[in-house]
């Protein structure tokens, strides 16, 4: 799907920050997974990557953030590329420090700490530690919420508080690129579209790449640049938002709307036969 080379072009002038060329990855010496997972992040741009449960989306970011060996998953085929850079194998702290960040899918703060310690400790891997101080406020500004919770405890936020913090924990690593795995799940509909924003501002302030992974396609299609779509461990159609958004089969099967603009039942929308048609 990709050539084996560094940093693809794409025709809007975007050069690939992130390149996934053809990554097969197995589970448990057995488990295939994602069966020839090629795609290209452009840096300074948002990219959906969107599709069903099991579709293997969240696999495709704990290979690359280097996450699969705790749950005995290992990249057997194909290669990532980060800047310029292989990064398959490597262990998740030395691609921290290169500069990518994920935020886990149900939030994972450290829940015995407050939220300004839990802020501190997404800065571990930095040695700039005089600018740590300066980024808590940056992130402030971005969750006013965080500010006045600051001295609670985790564990006693709310959902919607606690992905924010998360977030902001992932700020605080200063990352080139963020990874975040279903950001909207199990949040009120209003909280989603404020924290949806708040990612499209964190992109166009801090020009950090951001790729995430979503079952939402609306809210996620709503501040990406550019779309793929995850089916059987492999993309099955991709491109620019607005042209994935007038794909009939988006919107039938993943926007849940008909061609006369009725929206499908989720049984109907979530159960259905591909055709075999692809973006040119």
């Amino acid at each position: 799907m990709l050539p084996p080379s560094r940093g693809r072009l794409f025709s809007w002038g975007a050069v690939g920050l992130l390149v996934l060329n053809n990554v097969e990855v197995i589970y448990d010496h057995v488990i295939l997974v994602l069966k020839g997972m090629s795609l290209v992040v452009p840096e300074g741009k948002i990219v959906a990557l969107l599709g069903s449960n099991g579709a293997g989306k969240t696999t495709t970011l704990k290979a690359i953030s280097g996450l699969l060996k705790s749950e005995k998953g290992q990249v057997t085929d194909g290669f990532i590329e980060f800047n310029g850079e292989r990064i398959s194998g490597l262990e998740p702290e030395i691609i921290v420090r290169k500069g990518i960040f994920q935020v886990m899918e149900g939030r994972r703060v450290f829940e015995h700490l407050s939220v300004e310690e839990n802020l501190i400790a997404g800065a571990y891997t930095r040695r700039d530690r005089k600018n740590i101080r300066a980024d808590i406020e940056l992130v402030y500004g971005y969750f006013p919420r965080l500010r006045d919770l600051r001295h609670r405890t985790a564990g006693y936020l709310s959902g919607g508080e606690q992905q924010m913090l998360a977030i902001g924990r992932g700020l605080m690593a200063r990352p080139r690129l963020m990874l975040l795995d279903e950001p909207s799940l199990g949040l009120a509909p209003l909280l989603v579209q404020e924290i949806f924003r708040i990612i499209k501002r964190i992109n166009q302030e801090q020009g950090a790449t951001i790729l995430v992974v979503e079952q939402n396609a609306n809210v996620a299609l709503g501040i990406a640049d550019y779309g793929y779509i995850m089916e059987g461990g492999k993309i099955v159609l991709e491109g620019e938002v607005d042209r994935l958004v007038d794909n009939e089969d988006v919107r039938e099967f993943y926007l849940g709307l008909s061609d006369v603009g009725k929206r499908k039942s989720y049984r109907n929308v979530k159960h259905y036969k591909r055709r075999k048609r692809w973006l040119s």
